[in-house]
């Protein structure tokens, strides 16, 4: 008798396909023998770490053979210090995608849905599918979230409401007004998971969309990472506030030392750099005006963005023009996974890295 794996699967994971990050240097230099490609895929900070959360990381080496705290009792207690927070509503996570996880598998069930947008985070409909619950996703406006139309998707099966703000991949931004507004009027049976991964770009740009929030709507989640402005990637850390009851919920099905020892120190360090913070807050936006005058130049019709990246029309295929730029030593990210087939979507690097990708960018469309 053989074993039929298939047949054994949970139905929703069976259906799913595999989240596609953006390709790392590392397989580029392996499998196309480019030197020193140039990495704008993954809207990751160009200058990597605060020196502070790099000190933190050698001096916690040699104790890596030690399990970490498991509550990650100084993490929370500087979270709480910088954003006056009640420490018992603070959860951590392995990145923010952790946080994603713990509310998806915390309130769906078979027979439930989540509501989410069109052009939105691409973990969103995959952990609700992977629970057996309906994702519902909601025509976009200018490529953004329609609140209106996410609350008219409302039914009695609704659990939860994803909004991520500002949104990836397309780097637009729901103002705090609109956010208020919303949350008055979503029953309180309803959760709702307010993504904030580039929150520090917006926030430097435009306002502050704060974190006691929580204290008024005890349905929202406030989710946060370190990985995008603050640099951390590499070590997948992240954070949540709510109420003090999901927080207890999350704890109950987070995984024990579900963040390494490395990563709660760098990510202490890491908050209170301010300089470090700025100076990156600063380049990123130095460099997206100066790749918004060169669109601009070249008659390129771009998405306005409030994070570090900028999602652009490529006028053909995404995946050729993809391509063509990898061939280059440009890595960026194809948006055919989100069904904008001639989007792609472009991190904002370091000056002489925006000057690389214009130069090959130029190249490519000189041979069409």
């Amino acid at each position: 008798m053989s074993l039929h794996i298939d047949d054994l699967i949970n139905s929703g994971i069976k259906e799913l396909t595999p989240y596609e990050p953006g390709k790392p240097i590392e397989e580029i230099e392996r499998e196309l023998g480019i030197t020193n490609p140039v990495k704008l895929a993954s809207n990751e900070n160009p200058l990597g770490p605060s020196p502070k959360a790099l000190e933190a990381i050698k001096s916690s080496l040699f104790d890596v053979h030690r399990y970490p705290d498991g509550n990650g009792f100084r993490l929370k207690e500087s979270l709480k210090t910088k954003y006056n927070l009640d420490i018992n509503k603070i959860t951590l996570g392995n990145g923010s995608n952790d946080i994603i996880e713990f509310i998806a598998r915390c309130f769906l069930s078979p027979g439930d849905n989540a509501i989410f947008s069109k052009y939105a985070f691409a973990v969103y409909p995959i952990v609700v599918q992977a629970l057996g619950a309906e994702g519902v996703e909601v025509p976009a406006k200018q490529w953004g979230h329609d609140l209106e139309r996410m609350y008219d998707s409302i039914n009695k099966n609704t659990k939860i409401i994803f909004i991520a703000n500002p949104n990836n991949p397309t780097g637009t931004f729901v103002h705090r007004e609109e956010i208020v507004r919303f949350l008055e009027k979503i029953p309180e049976n309803i959760l709702v998971l307010l993504d904030q991964a580039y929150f520090e770009y917006s926030c430097f740009e435009s306002e502050d969309i704060e974190l006691d929030l929580v204290d008024r709507y005890p349905n929202l989640v406030i989710s946060r990472t370190f990985s995008k402005a603050y640099g951390l990637a590499g070590l997948r850390i992240g954070f949540s506030v709510s109420s003090r009851k999901i927080a207890d919920y999350f704890n109950r099905i987070r995984q024990p030392f579900n963040v390494n020892s490395l990563s709660l120190v760098a990510a202490e360090a890491a908050l209170f750099d301010e300089e470090h913070l700025k100076k990156s807050l600063e380049i990123n936006k130095k460099g997206k005006e100066d790749l918004y005058e060169f669109f601009n130049n070249l008659s390129y019709e771009f998405i306005n963005s409030y994070t570090n990246f900028i999602c652009f029309n490529s006028k053909s295929d995404s995946t050729v023009m993809f391509e063509k730029l990898l061939e280059m030593g440009v890595i960026a990210r194809s948006m055919k996974i989100y069904k904008m087939p001639n989007h792609l979507r472009l991190t904002i690097g370091l000056e002489e890295e925006n000057m690389f990708f214009k130069d090959c960018f130029s190249s490519v469309i000189l041979q069409k």
